[in-house]
C-alpha cells in the first residue's frame, strides 16, 4: 500500500439508553475495524448516547462530561494499543451550564490532538439541539494525525459549504462528519424520504469536488423515538464518487482506502482552487443581501 494511502473506518451503529453500553460497544467496533486494516475511525455523532435532542428536558444534561476525560481516557488507551486514530463525538459539559456537541481527536499514540465544537446548531422539529449546545468558539480546525491531516465538522456543519471550504482551506485531506440524522416516522412518503436522503448526499459530495477532498459521513441506524435514522454512511472521493457505502438498517464497520495523491490529481484537473477570486467574497459576512 502506498505511504499516500489510508484506510478509514466509520462505524454506523444503533444506540441503547445505557451510555456505558454504547461506549463498550464502540470499543468493540472499533476493535474490529482496526483488525480489517483501519487506521483512522470515526464514530457516529453522540455515540454514547440515544439521539435525546428530539424534545427539551432537562434530564439529558446528566450526559454530558468533561474532554478530555474519562470516555477520552478509554479511547486513548485503545488507539495507543490498537495504533489507530479515533474521531469522538461526546456531549461536553465545559462548565456549570454551558454544554457543546463536541469531537475529540485522538493520535494513533494515544495523544489527545484536540477537540472540535459544532459550529452550526440546529433547531427543528425533532432536533432541538440550541436546547442543549452551545455554537462552538474554536473555529474551524484541522489534525495532524500519524496517517493524515484531518477535518471534522459535525452533522449540521455538512449542509454549510463555507464550513467544508474553511476546513479544506486548512489542509484537511479528509473531512469527517459525525452525523445523526434520518426521517420522522410518521413521514410516510418513499418520495419524500428518497429526496431527503439525496441531497444529504449530494451536498456533501459537492463538498468533495468543490474542495478537492475525501468526504467521509458517519450515521446511526435504528429507530429512537419519532427518528428513524437512515444509516448509509459513506466515503466521496475528491470527484464526488462515492467509494464506499453502508446499508440503510445494518450496524456497519465501512471501510475505505483513500489515496491522497489523487488529492493533487483532482485539484491540478479541476482547479477551483487556484481560480477562487477571494477578494470579492467579503459580502459573505452579511447575513444577507437586500439590496
Amino acid at each position: 500500500m502506498s505511504s499516500e494511502t489510508v484506510i478509514i473506518a466509520l462505524v454506523q451503529t444503533s444506540s441503547q439508553s445505557v451510555p456505558s453500553d454504547n461506549l463498550a460497544k464502540a470499543c468493540s467496533k472499533i476493535r474490529q475495524a482496526a483488525s480489517e486494516g483501519a487506521q483512522i475511525i470515526c464514530l457516529q455523532e453522540l455515540f454514547t448516547t440515544r439521539y435525546f435532542c428530539q424534545t427539551e428536558e432537562y434530564g439529558p444534561f446528566e450526559y454530558a462530561e468533561a474532554i478530555p476525560g474519562p470516555s477520552t481516557q478509554l479511547l486513548q488507551d485503545l488507539a495507543r494499543e490498537l495504533e489507530v486514530v479515533i474521531v469522538a463525538s461526546l456531549f461536553e459539559a465545559r462548565a456549570r451550564g454551558l454544554f457543546h456537541n463536541t469531537a475529540a481527536v485522538i493520535d494513533a499514540d494515544g495523544t489527545f490532538l484536540g477537540k472540535y465544537r459544532k459550529m452550526h446548531i440546529p433547531d427543528d422539529p425533532g432536533f432541538y439541539e440550541k436546547f442543549y449546545f452551545t455554537p462552538g468558539d474554536l473555529g474551524y480546525k484541522v489534525f495532524k494525525t500519524r496517517y493524515a491531516t484531518i477535518g471534522v465538522l459535525i452533522c449540521w456543519d455538512q449542509w454549510y459549504p463555507e464550513a467544508a471550504r474553511l476546513t479544506a482551506l486548512k489542509g484537511a485531506e479528509i473531512l469527517f462528519y459525525p452525523t445523526a440524522i434520518g426521517w420522522a416516522t410518521d413521514e410516510l412518503s418513499l418520495e419524500v424520504r428518497q429526496s431527503q436522503q439525496a441531497a444529504w448526499k449530494t451536498m456533501q459530495q459537492s463538498h468533495a469536488i468543490a474542495n478537492g477532498v475525501f468526504v467521509a459521513a458517519a450515521n446511526r441506524v435504528g429507530t429512537e423515538g419519532d427518528l428513524e435514522f437512515w444509516g448509509n454512511s459513506f466515503v466521496s472521493d475528491p470527484f464526488g464518487q462515492l467509494i464506499a457505502e453502508a446499508s440503510h438498517h445494518d450496524e456497519t464497520v465501512l471501510l475505505a482506502r483513500c489515496d491522497r495523491s489523487r488529492i493533487g490529481f483532482y485539484r491540478s484537473h479541476w482547479p477551483f482552487l487556484r481560480d477562487r477570486r477571494i477578494e470579492t467574497y467579503g459580502e459573505l459576512q452579511k447575513r444577507f443581501l437586500d439590496e
